[in-house]
């Protein structure tokens, strides 16, 4: 009787124990539990309006029903105007562009939106508006241009919420070099020009992150000399896995490491793998495609190639470094995350290769938010 007791009570203990976690459900229970932080989503003030936007599943990347979908907690809606001529026209004319972009989102947030969607302004904000089950905006300027000449607009651009600004985007301006002077070898600057200077102390001065994903490597290498606070590259890969001036090297990597900022690694197919992206565009763009049996279908670049960025970046500087950004309407967007919808894929993927709930928590956000902490507490120093 005794050993038919001990006999049913380990079968009961047994048959009450729990069942042991998939790699899928415990990606899902993380990927619940972290904030979710995408650094670099472009916008289109055609969907910000009262009758398009972003409340609806709009055919866009991302949008607040996508956000949903993925469990994808913060967007950084970008600012973004295009390189022209350095003159007060062309300021004139940016600036016009930036202030709709800047009005567009505010909007959402505060007309179309509040009770789903709110603008963040400092971590806690977002803890906040997290926790209150809304999703979270945050805003970025891509390329500095249309603030002209007066430094003091980049106070303006602070109050309207712009929390990283970039001094340059496709072309040098009157900040700075931009990446895309490797392809001539011509030079504007030679790096950081003095309006460029004063343009990193104001930053400073602010509490506003600096982001070097478009400045050239002469730019980005002289701001971390003169930036007394932690710098970002919102949308960036490894240069040693992807030869793409669009990305960092080594030695950029490692000076963002001992300034103690971060790179977001971008989810854009020809800043990940050039072969992979250079076969499967042919391939699409081929007239008899349809006639291509799937044996010699070339792969897309895909949530495997862009975790390997991931791998080789925390790898050489280590995991406080390293974030995640989609390029989400500006030419980003790969086979597994090609839009908000689908942002679970990528924590599936770092639970593959081991990444721990704490270390996946800090690739998702906490090391960006790490960083604005940082920038504003040295800004809010005498």
């Amino acid at each position: 009787m005794k050993h038919l007791s001990i006999l049913m009570g380990t079968l009961l203990l047994f048959s009450c124990a729990k069942k042991a976690e998939t790699l899928e459900e415990k990606a899902k229970r993380i990927h619940e539990k972290v904030i979710t932080i995408d650094t670099h989503d472009d916008i289109n003030v055609k969907n910000f309006t009262d009758s398009i936007n972003y409340t609806q599943n709009l055919d866009t990347q991302i949008n607040l029903p996508k956000m949903e979908a993925g469990g994808l907690d913060v967007a950084w809606l970008i600012v973004y105007t295009g390189q022209d001529s350095l003159n007060a026209d062309g300021y004139a004319s940016a600036s016009d562009n930036a202030i709709t972009k800047f009005e567009a989102i505010l909007r959402l947030c505060d007309t179309y939106a509040p009770d789903k969607m709110e603008l963040a302004l400092t971590s806690d904000d977002v803890r906040r508006i997290v926790g209150s089950g809304k999703k979270v905006a945050m805003i970025g300027v891509e390329n500095a241009y249309p603030i002209g000449e007066d430094i003091s607009k980049f106070e303006e651009y602070y109050k309207r919420g712009a929390r990283y600004i970039s001094l340059s985007h496709n072309g040098h301006s009157q900040f700075c070099d931009s990446n895309t002077g490797e392809s001539d070898d011509i030079w504007l600057h030679d790096g950081l020009s003095e309006l460029g200077k004063e343009a990193v102390k104001e930053m400073n001065k602010l509490g506003i992150m600096i982001d070097i994903s478009h400045p050239s490597k002469e730019s980005s290498m002289q701001i971390f000399e003169l930036s007394k606070a932690p710098i970002i590259a919102s949308h960036s890969s490894a240069r040693a896995l992807c030869d793409h001036s669009r990305n960092l090297d080594d030695e950029q990597l490692l000076a963002l490491k001992e300034n103690g900022g971060v790179v977001q690694t971008v989810a854009f197919s020809a800043y990940l793998n050039t072969e992979k992206h250079q076969k499967y565009s042919s391939y699409l763009k081929n007239p008899e495609k349809d006639s291509i049996s799937d044996a010699e279908i070339p792969e897309p670049v895909n949530v495997s190639d862009f975790v390997d960025h991931i791998d080789y970046m925390v790898k050489l500087i280590g995991i406080d470094h390293v974030g995640i950004s989609s390029d989400f309407d500006g030419g980003g967007g790969i086979d597994g995350w090609s839009d908000a919808s689908e942002t679970f894929n990528v924590t599936l993927e770092l639970v593959k290769r081991g990444y721990t709930e704490g270390e996946i928590a800090k690739l998702w956000g906490e090391n960006l938010l790490r960083v604005l902490d940082e920038v504003q507490a040295i800004a809010s120093k005498p």
